[in-house]
């Protein structure tokens, strides 16, 4: 089972990927993640990447696409993957779909947490993530037990520059630009769920898998 989740910058993805990850045997593959990796690695890709991400600017399809799908291809979970932060463009969609069935894999549920404007930039705000695996806290809606250390491995909290600022706002701006065209393309498939991200964690996992645990239904009956 191969999964999108998409949702804004702030939406809660990386979260729900994880918990979908660990639940599903499948394996978490964040873009962004990817190119953080890349820019602490000091590679080309990462140090060209990093230049884009300062900005709040999407990076180019042809960094961003042949990357992505050589990890889901090279995905190690025979469950399949959950793709967290792609696609974000109609190109980057189109791309994978071709991808993928060369491979004989394709995508079977797409996932949209739809959150407002207004939540998005409060958690934005207050966000951080931990430098060793990247799990996310929030300064008051989810604050760590002992400050600016992660709970689960104990590395040192940090805040992303491109969460604030003019490059927070950017970064809004242009996923909104971009996201239309993708959710048409997708709601088009027969594959689009559209979730409300802006209940709380355990809220949005419950509908998460009340809607995963219904297609999984549908296909045994297939």
């Amino acid at each position: 089972m191969d999964i999108l989740l998409i949702g804004a910058p702030g939406a809660g993805k990386g979260t729900q990927a994880e918990k979908l990850a660990q639940l599903y045997s499948l394996q978490h593959v964040a873009s962004g993640d990817l190119f953080r990796k890349a820019f602490e690695e000091q590679t080309e890709l990462g140090l060209k990447a990093q230049r884009y991400v300062d900005l709040g600017e999407l990076v180019p399809d042809e960094m961003t696409i042949p990357m992505v799908i050589q990890h889901i291809e090279a995905s190690e979970s025979k469950q399949g993957v959950v793709l967290d932060g792609y696609p974000r463009t109609l190109a980057q969609a189109e791309a994978l779909d071709v991808e993928l069935l060369q491979v004989k894999r394709k995508i079977d549920l797409v996932i949209y947490l739809k959150v407002s404007r207004d939540t998005l930039l409060e958690r934005l705000a207050g966000r951080m993530f931990c430098w060793a695996n990247q799990h996310v806290y929030h300064t008051t809606l989810r604050p760590p037990q002992v400050a600016d250390r992660c709970d689960v491995d104990g590395s040192k909290l940090y805040r992303r520059p491109d969460d604030a600022g003019e490059a927070m706002r950017r970064r809004l701006v242009i996923f909104f630009q971009h996201m239309g065209q993708v959710l048409t393309y997708y709601r088009k498939q027969g594959k689009l769920i559209e979730v409300d991200g802006n209940q709380s964690i355990d809220q949005v996992h419950s509908t998460l898998l009340r809607e995963i645990n219904e297609y999984l239904k549908r296909e045994m009956k297939v």
